[in-house]
């Protein structure tokens, strides 16, 4: 009965809903808290014990908009009460250290969906307007939380293929970046005595936990040291290429480790998922796996991706697979340029939207000598009450018996009949993410019209494949199908 009636990994839905209880010792039974058709998520303690800021989107048709509030729960039982209005997203509250005031992430335009960018917001406990980070960077932040003195916030910031941990200085206004260079900082924490804690990668070190004082960061786990001191791994150099309309576009090279200088190796170009996202300075298995098999690999951040802004990300709004193509093919333009690839030897793929794009690129150009369409869409007017996007698809693109000429202008199907590389199709069966009808479909009509391909289904699993055997199976395909086709 409800607007929104499945979700990836949930299936079908009830009318069962998220909700609070507690427990304390002692306690037969747990006590709820919250009731409801709403869906209460992400409960942050006061410092006190007292309350509880939350995350829930009360309104009366929750399934049809993206409106979460923070609100506040009384655990002495006097109620609830609403603390932030805005028509956006509100989210990952975080309380200061005397429980006068609440930090947390927001979205002030609801109209551009996950092309906005993400904020900080400060609004007291008791209740009052929200303050907003004066001259905020146009990059996503998250993980807010307040220093011990209460008189700055932390929090994660995504940037140009990186992220740090940066500082708000609430009184000066001001943003300080606490870590720098060529690496991928997540999951910050802070401890009791103030000490900061991260998961810390780079190209070569899978995530690591690392410790901030006095300035410094220090490496404080070392899990995968005796397995990476036993292989060689991928050089990986971080570019920068102009797309065809100049606009500039950040990739990294992921580069054999025996490369040679001079010598032209078999690229492929391996898209991201999104596709709001972006390929940054942590470890890749999948491009590290793809290098040591003798093979330059490409990674890019074209239009739509994170990390460049909020004009950057819209520059595929309701016109996927045009500025985004073009700017995934100028990064191997760049590598045929540099020497680097061998353009007779090319192979492209991805996963989600990596899929997606990965379907736009090969019914618009027959360069490509292999491809891999992983857990992607063809046929968009097909997936609307099929997979659990009924929101965001009314939201860019309109209802597909209202604006179907832009549901079908943008759907890869509808191009099919240009594909003329070898394809390699893949997904999870109950994907409600991006159903493995869409792959079905693709597969079909390249079986139909006679080019190499192959349809693999992972039974059980849905849009990020678990299971081991599967993981390690579908990563075997991969090398087998680009070596199959792009080595002699």
């Amino acid at each position: 009965s409800r607007l929104q009636f499945k979700r990836d990994y949930a299936g079908y839905l009830d009318t069962l809903y998220h909700h609070f209880y507690i427990q304390a010792p002692g306690d037969t039974l747990p006590k709820q808290l919250t009731f409801g058709p709403y869906d209460d998520l992400e409960p942050a303690w006061s410092p006190d014990g007292k309350q509880i800021a939350f995350v829930s989107n009360r309104t009366d048709n929750p399934d049809g908009n993206r409106n979460t509030d923070l609100w506040i729960l009384n655990i002495n039982g006097s109620g609830l009460r609403q603390l932030t209005t805005n028509p956006g997203i509100d989210t990952s509250p975080s309380w200061s250290p005397d429980g006068s005031s609440i930090v947390y992430e927001t979205g002030t335009q609801p109209e551009i969906f996950w092309y906005a960018t993400q904020h900080l917001a400060v609004i007291p406990a008791a209740g009052g307007n929200p303050r907003l980070m004066k001259n905020s960077p146009d990059r996503n932040i998250v993980n807010p939380f307040f220093a011990l003195d209460g008189r700055s916030v932390y929090g994660n910031i995504e940037n140009s293929g990186e992220r740090h941990l940066v500082q708000w200085d609430l009184k000066k206004e001001r943003l300080n970046y606490l870590s720098s260079g060529g690496f991928s900082l997540r999951n910050p924490h802070m401890g009791r005595n103030g000490q900061i804690a991260a998961l810390i990668s780079n190209p070569t070190l899978p995530a690591e936990v690392f410790s901030f004082d006095k300035g410094d960061w220090t490496q404080i786990t070392y899990t995968n040291q005796k397995l990476l001191d036993s292989i060689k791994m991928a050089r990986v150099e971080n570019v920068t290429f102009p797309s065809k309309d100049g606009t500039e576009v950040e990739g990294f090279f992921f580069f054999p480790p025996d490369y040679e200088s001079g010598k032209k190796l078999p690229t492929i170009l391996r898209i991201h998922g999104g596709p709001i996202a972006q390929y940054d300075f942590s470890y890749r298995f999948e491009a590290q796996l793809l290098a040591t098999q003798g093979y330059l690999v490409v990674l890019t951040n074209p239009r739509g991706s994170s990390g460049y802004g909020q004009e950057f990300s819209l520059g595929i709004y309701q016109d996927w697979g045009n500025k985004d193509y073009e700017d995934v093919v100028a990064g191997i333009d760049h590598a045929i340029q540099k020497g680097y690839a061998d353009p007779d030897r090319l192979g492209v793929g991805g996963w989600s939207y990596g899929g997606i794009l990965t379907n736009y690129v090969i019914t618009k150009t027959d360069r490509f000598k292999a491809a891999i369409s992983g857990a992607s869409l063809v046929l968009y007017a097909a997936n609307y009450g099929h997979d659990h996007y009924q929101y965001a698809w009314e939201v860019e693109l309109g209802l597909p018996w209202k604006n179907r000429a832009l549901w079908e202008k943008l759907s890869p199907f509808n191009q099919v009949e240009k594909i003329v590389t070898p394809t390699l199709i893949m997904g999870g069966e109950k994907d409600w993410n991006v159903p493995i009808m869409n792959s079905e479909q693709l597969y079909q009509s390249l079986k139909r019209l006679g080019i190499t391909t192959q349809l693999v289904v992972y039974p059980g699993e849905h849009h990020g494949i678990r299971r081991p055997s599967f993981i390690k199976d579908r990563f075997e395909r991969y090398v087998l199908w680009y070596d199959q086709f792009l080595k002699d």
